[in-house]
């Protein structure tokens, strides 16, 4: 798939229509409801959001398929074809409690290779976008690709549960790192290593918490996986990791070593 220039110019203004119908919803009634336990949480706002977006993708570009978070759309027969996956709020618990610290995440992949990926931090009204042979961009700006560095030589991203349970020696991982950080939000991680204030991210994930993420990752050389240093899945939640090649390579040989 060549870069289209006019898709990423359509996404972007989705995208900035999404964010801003967000920020004003915060003034009105928000309802949330549990989904799998009182943790793991939904709202109107997400499950309308993703039909904005799910709307403006059917309407221009019919034939493609769609992977959604929210109202059964959470599933795909295959990644053939175009492939639009979508998180419209990543970062729920934050969305609810906080108002603020959560994005909306799309991306995009052509028979299995991801494209485009965007990922908007709505409340500071920021886009990281980019793409295949594109390069990074904050809004109109494009980034530089950060240094890379060891595990000892930079903050690590966890998952809170994983860092608590010490799952898959998060703990550990975390302690050999110049300091653990915990945001709640998948693509909060992605954009601190893709701007060089993390060195690596381990977390359990589904594939709209990281599909748009890894498509800016890779066009900055950083490396992901599962835990196995197998491909991801795009089927269901799964243990995701991601940093620099040193970091990535020290955290999977660690794992691997002492029984993933």
């Amino acid at each position: 798939m060549a870069i289209d220039k006019r898709m990423v110019s359509e996404v972007r203004v989705w995208l900035e229509e999404a964010a801003q119908f967000i920020r004003e919803s915060l003034d009105h009634t928000m309802t949330v409801v549990e989904k799998s336990g009182r943790t793991d949480l939904v709202t109107n706002i997400d499950e309308e959001t993703q039909e904005f977006l799910m709307n403006k993708i059917r309407s221009h570009y019919p034939e493609d398929k769609i992977l959604g978070e929210e109202k059964g759309y959470n599933t795909i027969d295959s990644l053939e074809g175009r492939v639009w996956i979508i998180d419209p709020i990543d970062g729920t618990m934050n969305f609810v409690m906080e108002q603020e610290n959560f994005c909306i995440m799309l991306g995009i992949f052509e028979n299995g290779i991801g494209q485009l990926g965007f990922i908007y931090d709505v409340m500071k009204n920021e886009l990281y976008w980019g793409g295949k042979k594109l390069g990074v961009y904050l809004n109109e700006t494009r980034l530089t690709q950060p240094a890379f560095g060891k595990l000892s030589e930079g903050l690590l991203g966890l998952n809170a549960h994983m860092y608590g349970e010490n799952t898959h020696f998060a703990r550990v991982l975390g302690n050999k790192s110049m300091g653990v950080r915990i945001s709640g939000c998948a693509g909060l991680e992605m954009i601190a290593m893709l701007k060089g204030n993390h060195n690596g991210y381990l977390s359990n994930l589904s594939p709209w918490d990281y599909a748009a993420g890894i498509v800016l990752l890779e066009e900055f050389g950083f490396k992901y996986s599962n835990l196995k240093g197998t491909p991801l899945s795009f089927d269901g939640r799964e243990y995701f990791l991601a940093g620099s090649p040193e970091t990535y390579e020290e955290i999977l040989h660690y794992v691997l070593v002492n029984g993933a």
